[in-house]
């Protein structure tokens, strides 16, 4: 009834109306529209039809489908990023002292956190919450091939962690295997960007800066970077050298560098990177070293 009254409207307001034809209608003429344009009264609803929109209405679809599978995954590597340098303030904290001028390791920490922007309030709230009661432990672990792992662990739930590292450890083809750490040296790590320098470059430096041995590696982007390896108490001394020398200096760490390392099959590779991965997806687990060969 009511498409009927509209009609009526129009024909009063617009008696003479241009029809596709090009003729005028005359006053007591009534057009019949397309289905697809028939009025309906609105508690009916209209039968379904495809509709077709200008892209140029979708560009904030588009624009929001990258946002949130470039964008998004990005975003929550750099929160994990975030959570893991919050493990490591704790770490060093409790091992050398809130102060950076007197705990080595905690300054090298917080210079990360800064070269990958975290935010100060993270940085200083980790800071505060590192004197609470927690457990660092350390598990030792072997995985696909026969690969080494030490997981380090920092929990206010032993028990709970416990549970949740073996779970991970028999869901992705490892177990809990002492003795593994003799298989790992505790080192001093200077990291420099690796593009453009040569291996035979690479061992120049590590030589003429004191360090022990440098090792070619990638970061989480997937760039190339040399790792040079000293002892814990040369660190600074190294980093200087280094320097001096014109190198960059991305970061300056401790590490559990393996004193052999594996090479693995691709399908055991793969399978040791899922473990791997797993592993450092809890929240407990501050890193997990592995003597996996870089060229496997």
């Amino acid at each position: 009834m009511a498409g009927a009254a509209v009609l009526r409207s129009l024909r009063i307001l617009r008696p003479r109306t241009l029809a596709t034809s090009g003729r005028f209608l005359d006053p007591g003429e009534c057009v019949l529209f397309p289905a697809s344009c028939v009025l309906y009264p609105p508690w009916r609803s209209s039968p379904a039809r495809s509709l077709q929109v200008c892209s140029a209405l979708c560009a904030g679809h588009n624009k929001w489908s990258k946002v949130k599978y470039i964008k998004g995954p990005k975003d929550v590597a750099r929160c994990k990023m975030f959570m893991k340098f919050g493990l490591l303030i704790k770490v060093a904290v409790k091992e050398g002292g809130t102060n950076p001028g007197m705990n080595v390791n905690l300054a090298n920490v917080l210079e990360q956190c800064r070269s990958k922007n975290m935010p100060k309030t993270s940085i200083e709230s980790a800071i505060k919450t590192a004197t609470k009661p927690g457990s660092q432990l350390t598990y030792e672990a072997r995985g696909p091939g026969g690969c080494m792992l030490l997981i380090e662990v920092l929990t206010d739930n032993r028990t709970g962690t416990n549970h949740e590292i073996k779970r991970l450890l028999s869901k992705n083809g490892g177990m809990i295997s002492d003795g593994v750490r003799h298989n790992f040296f505790r080192k001093g790590v200077v990291v420099v960007p690796g593009q453009n320098v040569s291996t035979d470059r690479a061992l120049e430096l590590a030589i003429e800066a004191g360090a022990e041995d440098v090792q070619e590696s990638e970061d989480e982007e997937e760039q190339p970077i040399l790792k040079f390896i000293c002892d814990m108490v040369e660190t600074s001394k190294v980093r200087a050298s280094l320097g001096k020398l014109g190198l960059e200096i991305a970061s300056v760490g401790l590490e559990f560098v393996p004193r052999i390392s594996l090479s693995l099959s691709e399908d055991q590779l793969e399978a040791a990177l899922m473990l791997v991965e797993a592993l450092s997806d809890c929240p407990d687990v501050v890193q997990v070293w592995d003597n996996i060969q870089a060229d496997s």
